[in-house]
């Protein structure tokens, strides 16, 4: 193999996407998605996690540019961001959020409580738009239902603890159609890929 002869590891995907304020967006729009799920009774760190991956892999697949842009892994509840705890411990030192536990039937839900309005000068109306779409969709959905959406092909080919790449967000079950073959036969010729 190329990447085992050169000494150098092979590129699976784009796991994050480098900026120095990537953590610093996490952070905010930790803020923005708990004040918008204030009034949600099932909204919990699970919940957290499916809308932070949900919009970040959406707003890839649609516009090749993830919101935050972090590293996602995979969790056994489904995807979540690499560095979400150390992130919402930052927001709790600096008194810009607590985090409240409370029993919801056998399970405790722990819960992010913003103490101030997120910045939203880091993103885009159209950013801010899909992670709202995203909220309502899943509004007092039960963090097991959420956690299976999220249980994707994306989700099922990683491992416990392995990164997610963005690209993976177009995995599927779905089988191939003949529109498919003809236009992977279409793109092989246009840009002259090798044919197997």
């Amino acid at each position: 193999m190329g990447g085992a002869k050169s000494g150098k590891a092979r590129n699976y995907g784009t796991l994050k996407f480098n900026g120095a304020d990537a953590e610093k967006r996490l952070g905010e729009l930790m803020l923005h998605i708990a004040n918008k799920c204030e009034d949600d009774p099932t909204f919990g760190a699970t919940k957290l996690n499916k809308i932070l991956w949900w919009a970040d892999f959406i707003s890839y697949a649609r516009t090749g540019r993830p919101i935050t842009g972090v590293e996602y892994h995979r969790l056994g509840n489904g995807p979540a961001p690499k560095r979400l705890l150390p992130v919402r411990k930052k927001l709790i030192a600096k008194k810009d959020a607590v985090v409240k536990e409370r029993p919801i039937y056998n399970r405790t839900q722990i819960r992010l409580i913003p103490l101030r309005e997120a910045k939203y000068d880091l993103f885009t109306a159209e950013q801010i738009a899909l992670v709202d779409e995203i909220i309502s969709e899943l509004w007092e959905e039960p963090a097991k239902y959420i956690s299976e959406l999220s249980h994707g092909k994306a989700w099922e080919v990683a491992k416990d603890g392995q990164s997610m790449p963005y690209e993976s967000i177009f995995l599927s079950d779905s089988p191939i159609t003949r529109f498919d073959v003809i236009r992977t036969l279409e793109l092989a010729e246009e840009y002259g890929w090798d044919r197997i």
